[in-house]
């Protein structure tokens, strides 16, 4: 009676719980709402993380990372070493003037020579022969000159007094002037043949060691020199070893540095560990087309003739660059079809090529002669596919990942 009129009051048909409250069917609706939103948010929201991080990956791979490095500043006096070749200061090869048979022979090889001092003396019969004639012809035309004069004198006395005509006289005078033409001929003859004779004796021409002697006694000796039709042979060869003249190829990048008046080391395998100085006395002032580099002439005292002419050695120069000069790693070196490049950094971590001149190569370094400031940021093994303008990322050196 009294669920009837409850019924009646409230004016609802609503289900009543056994213990008199209200069903609650709307909450097992949320809860199922909720399970199920649970799980399409558990579905749809990593797949948007996902994708999220996948866009940054992507992003992040698309974008090289690369290390870098900074040029090194080298030494402002660089020591280059070239190859040198030792020369006498003075070198000449004797020759005989004249010709004959070799009698005797005075200096062999190795032997300390002063100028002047008889090296050799050849038998000339034909020559001291011809001599003899020439003074007899001499002797000759003197007493035919003697006669004419006295026949001149004569004429010209007794054209005075009219007892010769002037015809006469006249020749008398012209065959006095021919007879004293012909002694000025045989005396000059008589001077050439004893110069001639002079030579059977060979002098050292400057002070020096006997480095060849290519003639012993009883040889024919010929007159005359190597550049002739029929070569003579060279009968000594004397070499001033007391200074050097070393020559060394300069490279011509470092040709403005090569001034008369560097010093420089001069070592020799002979001699390790001691060194000898130089000077730079003069260069050839032109670049050599074949090898692109300036010949240059270097004087080294040599007062006790330990350095040998002809002997190689090692010229160490020590040259003050015009500009500054930077070491590179060679991993940084990119090479195209337009020239050798490095790509730098820029501010905006985009990628730049530059070009570069090189001067010496270290091995796992070269120096970089133009192309630099010194403050670049160079990337160490650059891609051959980089471009100008391309993003890069710098992480440190050591740390780059694989690629996948």
């Amino acid at each position: 009676m009294e669920q009837d009129q409850n019924h009646a009051v409230g004016g609802e048909n609503r289900p009543v719980k056994p213990g008199g409250g209200r069903a609650r069917y709307p909450l097992w609706l949320l809860a199922f709402l909720l399970v199920v939103a649970i799980v399409v948010a558990a579905g749809i929201i990593p797949r948007l993380s996902s994708r999220a991080a996948l866009r940054v990956e992507t992003t992040r791979l698309s974008t090289p990372t690369v290390a870098v490095v900074r040029p090194r500043l080298s030494q402002p006096a660089q020591e280059i070493v070239l190859p040198a070749t030792i020369q006498p200061w003075t070198d000449a090869p004797i020759y005989a003037r004249t010709n004959g048979y070799l009698r005797r022979w005075y200096t062999d090889i190795g032997a300390q020579v002063r100028a002047g001092q008889l090296l050799a003396e050849i038998d000339t019969p034909e020559v001291d022969q011809q001599l003899r004639q020439a003074r007899a012809d001499l002797g000759t035309a003197k007493a035919n000159l003697d006669l004419a004069g006295i026949t001149n004198t004569r004429y010209h006395e007794l054209l005075k007094t009219d007892s010769v005509s002037k015809q006469d006289a006249d020749n008398a005078a012209g065959d006095f002037e021919a007879k004293r033409a012909i002694v000025q001929s045989a005396e000059a003859n008589v001077k050439r043949l004893e110069e001639l004779q002079s030579f059977e004796k060979i002098y050292a021409p400057f002070d020096g060691v006997i480095t060849a002697r290519n003639i012993d006694v009883g040889d024919l000796i010929d007159a005359g020199s190597s550049g002739g039709p029929a070569p003579a042979r060279e009968l000594f060869h004397l070499a001033a070893t007391r200074r050097l003249r070393v020559y060394v190829n300069i490279p011509q990048p470092y040709s403005p540095a090569a001034r008369p008046g560097l010093t420089a080391e001069l070592r020799l395998p002979e001699y390790p560990g001691r060194h000898f100085t130089g000077t730079l006395i003069n260069t050839s002032s032109a670049i050599d087309l074949a090898t692109r580099t300036l010949l240059a002439q270097f004087e080294v005292p040599n007062p006790s003739g330990e350095l040998l002419s002809g002997a190689y050695a090692e010229m160490h120069l020590k040259l003050t660059a015009e500009k500054p000069s930077y070491i590179l790693p060679v991993n940084t070196l990119l090479f195209r079809s337009e020239g050798l490049r490095v790509v730098v950094v820029g501010p905006d971590n985009k990628a730049v090529l530059v070009p570069i001149t090189l001067g010496r190569d270290f091995g796992n370094e070269v120096e970089v002669i133009a192309g630099l400031n010194g403050d670049e940021q160079i990337i160490t093994d650059p891609p051959d596919s980089v471009v100008d303008g391309e993003a890069v990322r710098i992480v440190p050196a050591g740390k780059i990942p694989e690629k996948p």
